[in-house]
């Protein structure tokens, strides 16, 4: 069998074994019979997040969505994807909070991982999560709700603790959002003020290169009255643009959400790209760290210092904003939060030689990268990074005592124990 290759190309899983179940009863029985498992999204990770002996694909698993208008939430099967689900939700006059830039990402992926949009006063995706069903590594199926005491543990889990069947999520009535990009923001707006800047609207993202300016700023904001369905046009020294923009200026904007501040609904303005535009591959490897927010101008100057180092390998760069929650693994556990997001060249060698230089640059302000990206940081141990790590570890060996999801991705990253990962091409 040949072996499958993440989004972008740039990682190859070590399993030619890929399960594809059509009911929770199958899944139990996979598990059962595992070693070593680990459930697989949408590919969108760039590392061995998602790697292990056997894989379980959640994309044909027959599950309803179920909807609670009584508590305002919604029960989904795990692999449903993102875009999916708020087609859904719109139908019925329902909304998440947030989303991703991409909407093609699975929900138990996305929420597994930390995955998050963009906001001072927004969290990241799992933070809906107000229950859980998975099935554990002796073939249980359990349902958790945010009235377990370890929940907070759950759900940001990297697939540690089983395979997750069906996510409750909190849902809110519909709103509508505009959006406005903005060219060549100086970055005297970054260093003066930034977290000004980042409350301009209820959503912002800079994208740069590093080079004189940052190229663009995109703005999204929830229309809540007549006065914010209007974007001006131009912010703090960034002017509107006349055309549909891409975040690469390579690009067209042809697969992105609609600009020119035109309202519309949730699900068709807070993600970049358009449900639609649906991207066979990623011509690109990504990375992105976490720093406080409270530190964000520091982190930025001090990547701008060594760009000259890096940007021959860059394409873009993404910088957001994201509000602290209480889950244990999150990028973002009690403290709000700076990501800042590299889209490299589809070059494994050559990003692999400059993101030392990103990592060092980093270092004083402990970042936590993201999981499903692609990180180094050999001397770290994440331990230090994140004070309920032992409560996780001690998680772990409660559900899954055979250590059948223990990967060894987990085995580095998770429980800290040192080794070579697995391969990538």
């Amino acid at each position: 069998m040949t072996l499958l290759k993440n989004w972008a190309g740039n990682y190859q899983y070590a399993s030619p074994t890929v399960h594809e179940p059509l009911t929770v009863d199958e899944i139990r029985r996979i598990v059962t019979g595992a070693t070593q498992i680990h459930a697989l999204g949408a590919r969108h990770s760039f590392c061995g997040v998602a790697d292990a002996a056997e894989l379980v694909s959640l994309e044909k698993l027959d599950l309803p969505v179920e909807i609670d208008r009584e508590n305002m939430t919604v029960t989904a099967p795990a692999g449903i994807r993102y875009g999916n689900l708020a087609l859904l939700l719109e139908a019925e006059g329902l909304a998440l909070h947030n989303m991703a830039s991409l909407p093609h990402i699975t929900l138990a992926g996305a929420v597994s991982t930390a995955t998050h949009g963009s906001g001072n006063a927004s969290q990241n995706l799992a933070s809906a999560v107000v229950g859980l069903e998975l099935v554990t590594s002796d073939g249980e199926l359990r349902q958790f709700t945010r009235a377990d005491p370890d929940f907070a543990g759950m759900v940001v889990s990297l697939g540690a603790l089983g395979v997750f069947t069906r996510v409750t999520l909190r849902v809110e009535p519909t709103f509508m959002v505009v959006q406005r990009i903005y060219e060549k923001l100086p970055w005297s707006a970054v260093e003066e003020d930034f977290d000004g800047l980042m409350s301009t609207c209820s959503s912002v993202s800079l994208f740069t290169d590093f080079g004189e300016t940052v190229n663009q700023l995109w703005l999204k904001n929830r229309v809540t009255d007549d006065a914010s369905q209007i974007l001006p046009d131009s912010c703090l020294g960034a002017i509107a643009s006349i055309q549909k923009r891409h975040p690469m200026d390579s690009y067209t904007g042809e697969a992105c959400t609609e600009q020119f501040g035109v309202p519309g609904v949730w699900h068709e303005r807070l993600p970049h790209f358009k449900l639609e535009f649906t991207p066979a591959s990623g011509a690109e490897i990504q990375a992105e760290y976490m720093v406080a927010r409270s530190q964000a101008a520091q982190a930025i100057a001090a990547i701008r210092e060594i760009a000259p180092k890096f940007r021959h390998m860059l394409l873009v760069s993404e910088i957001r904003t994201i509000a602290a929650d209480d889950l244990w693994l999150s990028t973002a556990y009690q403290q709000d939060t700076v990501g800042i997001h590299f889209s490299w060249k589809l070059d494994q060698t050559g990003v692999d030689q400059v993101l030392p230089e990103v990592e060092a640059a980093l270092a004083p302000f402990s970042p936590r990268p993201h999981w499903a990206k692609h990180f180094l940081m050999p001397e770290v141990d994440l331990a230090d990074r994140y004070p309920r790590m032992g409560d996780f570890r001690q998680l772990m060996a409660k559900l899954d005592p055979r250590g059948a999801f223990r990967t060894p991705y987990l085995e580095r990253w998770v429980l800290g124990v040192r080794q070579d990962s697995p391969s990538v091409v």
